[in-house]
């Protein structure tokens, strides 16, 4: 799944030159959280958000430092505070620091950045030129559109050792994983066994099993390793 196959084509956007107030009334008009600014001739030069609108002058919320962090604030960040919080133009307070992607980027790479960089909408790109944008609500409206992973194919029924061998192909590389030995199937019920080292790998185990086409049931028969008593 790509960008373009998620994303918002419809972009509501800010200009550079629109006031603080008449950005945060579009934010609030279109139910949106943030939106990207585009100059004269359609250019994408930031992004303002709530966060941009967060700390303001006119509501009486500004960053209220105490005087000792203050004097351990550079002169920069504080000035940076001040124009975030008094600044009258969307170009005053908008975030000039874009991520951008283009059409063609897949949902996984565009949700990684969105974790890494600590961002909730990503500009969709076709040539320079912005075609869309995409949030995590994109992201969030896509899996619920998605139907239930499953491995179920159509064909013959495998047999339980072709099953649990699937099991262990499936777990390799991965340092929970399990031998060939600890995995059993019966009857398309999958029996773990072995030593893990916590409770997540059980889980992590289960949903791996349950994932490999035949496997009707996980059964987990794990253990913690057996701590020995001090002399």
């Amino acid at each position: 799944m790509l960008a373009i196959d998620v994303m918002t084509p419809s972009v509501i956007c800010a200009k550079p030159d629109m006031t603080v107030q008449e950005a945060a009334q579009r934010l609030v008009d279109n139910r949106i959280s943030g939106m990207p600014v585009v100059d004269a001739d359609g250019v994408l030069v930031g992004i303002v958000s709530e966060g941009d609108l967060l700390h303001r002058v006119e509501t009486g919320t500004e960053t209220r430092r105490s005087r000792w962090l203050e004097l351990f604030s550079t002169t920069r960040d504080l000035a940076s505070t001040f124009v975030k919080e008094h600044g009258r133009k969307v170009e005053d307070v908008m975030s000039r620091a874009v991520f951008s992607v283009d059409e063609r980027t897949p949902v996984a790479d565009i949700a990684e950045m969105m974790e890494t960089r600590r961002i909730k909408r990503v500009p969709v790109m076709r040539g320079g030129e912005l075609v869309g944008i995409v949030t995590r609500g994109n992201l969030i409206r896509a899996l619920a559109s998605a139907p239930a992973f499953s491995q179920a194919q159509d064909g013959p029924a495998a047999s339980d050792r072709e099953i649990a061998d699937a099991i262990v192909a499936a777990l390799s590389g991965k340092r929970w994983a399990l031998t060939k030995e600890n995995v059993i199937v019966k009857d398309g019920v999958a029996h773990l066994w072995g030593v893990i080292q916590s409770e997540e790998e059980e889980h992590a185990l289960c949903i791996a099993a349950l994932e490999v086409k035949g496997v009707k049931e996980a059964r987990a028969h794990l253990s913690f390793p057996t701590m020995m008593p001090l002399m």
